[in-house]
């Protein structure tokens, strides 16, 4: 099974990277995950720049999310909204294919951003036919320094957080093939 997180920040030290990289230490038997967090290198969206026009940085993420089971996203809260770079990377899923019928899930690295959250949720319950709303994991990594989110997320009741939504989401994957 192979899933892709994507991570809404672009900064190198970002704690929803951290926590989408963690995640990929707990992954069941049996599945891959990939994290992708250079949104960055997408150029901004353009109906003009579609078809035989689209970049190839963008084909070739659109390549990843066509090969996924899955997709997890986690995201900042950028003045009360989704990051641009994360809704650009939306924006290039909208009018194709290869989110359409595959589960989507939130995590989320910090205790707010509960209005990015509840537009994200708007978003991609609108590009997906598949966007799994009540499953969301929440762990506070804000401020938090790579040694001290390594030793918060080995703390045994945030893996047994992260091994739930595995389950669950593993579950929401077979369901939906």
């Amino acid at each position: 099974m192979e899933i892709l997180a994507i991570s809404g920040s672009a900064r190198e030290a970002s704690t929803n990277t951290a926590l989408l990289r963690f995640m990929k230490d707990l992954t069941p038997e049996g599945v891959e995950l990939s994290v992708f967090h250079r949104l960055d290198v997408l150029p901004v969206f353009s109906p003009d720049s579609e078809g035989e026009a689209t970049p190839r940085v963008v084909s070739e993420f659109l390549e990843k999310l066509s090969a996924t089971d899955g997709i997890i996203i986690s995201s900042p809260e950028y003045v009360r909204s989704i990051p641009g770079g994360l809704k650009n990377a939306i924006d290039w899923m909208v009018s194709r294919f290869e989110i359409i019928g595959k589960p989507v899930a939130l995590v989320h690295a910090s205790h707010r951003g509960d209005d990015m959250l509840n537009s994200l949720r708007l978003v991609l319950s609108t590009v997906s036919d598949n966007f799994l709303e009540d499953l969301f994991l929440r762990i506070p990594l804000i401020g938090k320094s790579p040694e001290e989110i390594e030793e918060l997320l080995r703390e045994p009741q945030h893996e047994s957080e992260i091994s739930s939504f595995w389950c669950n989401f593993i579950e929401a994957v077979h369901q939906s093939r």
